[in-house]
């Protein structure tokens, strides 16, 4: 007890004085995560908003993929960039094996079928409302997806802070393709396991409160963020 006493005590230390390990540890994960958030942005809600208003040959089986990514399990997509990014993989000569670059790519996979996935969602009960209309101003593709995703932004924007909440808590494929190298590619998850491993239990303590505490913040404004779908037609 007297130790966990102290650990706690130490953890709030560091919170409170400014460790600079802590805080580039903090401001990493952001980088990363943030990153990877945008990335998967930019590529699932265009895409998200083109699946939810065509209807092509081998729709369902591609509706039915997305859904299933949304599990891939991380260490797997880890071991599978892991190999792409060898020195002896396909892409060894990038030299991204260790970096925060591949960090980010790794997130990407991971976070893009959840921001896909709503986003498809999303879109597809606002275009049920907006169909009519956009027919009768004879808009074209690109118009209807630029409206859409511009009336859904809301919504849209809660699908991407799912997608936040889903990186930062990523361990497992960030460790094998990161290689959790001080000052270079550890980020709050991996510091955490690392140190509990150790027995450092300052530092994991200190990280897994504003962990929590970032985790308690996302779903907080999902909840209050997040809008009834009519409202946002009506919007």
């Amino acid at each position: 007890m007297t130790e966990a006493s102290s650990a706690f005590g130490e953890a709030f230390t560091l919170l409170t004085t400014g460790d600079p390990d802590l805080y580039e540890i903090i401001a990493r994960s952001l980088l990363i995560s943030l990153s990877a958030v945008a990335i998967s942005v930019a590529i699932a809600w265009p895409l998200g908003a083109l699946i939810a208003i065509r209807r092509f040959p081998g729709r369902r089986l591609l509706l039915i993929l997305i859904n299933a990514m949304m599990g891939l399990p991380p260490v797997v997509v880890g071991l599978f960039l892991y190999i792409l990014f060898s020195r002896s993989g396909a892409f060894g000569v990038l030299n991204l094996l260790y970096t925060t670059e591949l960090m980010v790519i790794a997130q990407v996979i991971l976070v893009t079928p959840i921001v896909l996935s709503l986003t498809q969602q999303i879109v597809s009960d606002l275009y049920e409302e907006y169909d009519e209309m956009l027919r009768s101003m004879r808009a074209n593709g690109f118009q209807t997806i630029m409206t859409l995703i511009w009336d859904a932004r809301p919504a849209l924007i809660t699908a991407a802070m799912a997608g936040l909440g889903r990186a930062l808590a990523e361990v497992g494929a960030v460790m094998i393709v990161g290689g959790n190298i001080d000052h270079a590619t550890r980020v709050m998850t991996t510091a955490i396991t690392l140190e509990t491993s150790r027995g450092e239990l300052a530092l994991a303590l200190a990280l897994g409160i504003i962990l929590l505490a970032m985790s308690l913040v996302l779903n907080g404004m999902l909840s209050f963020a997040r809008p009834d779908q009519k409202d946002v037609v009506r919007a």
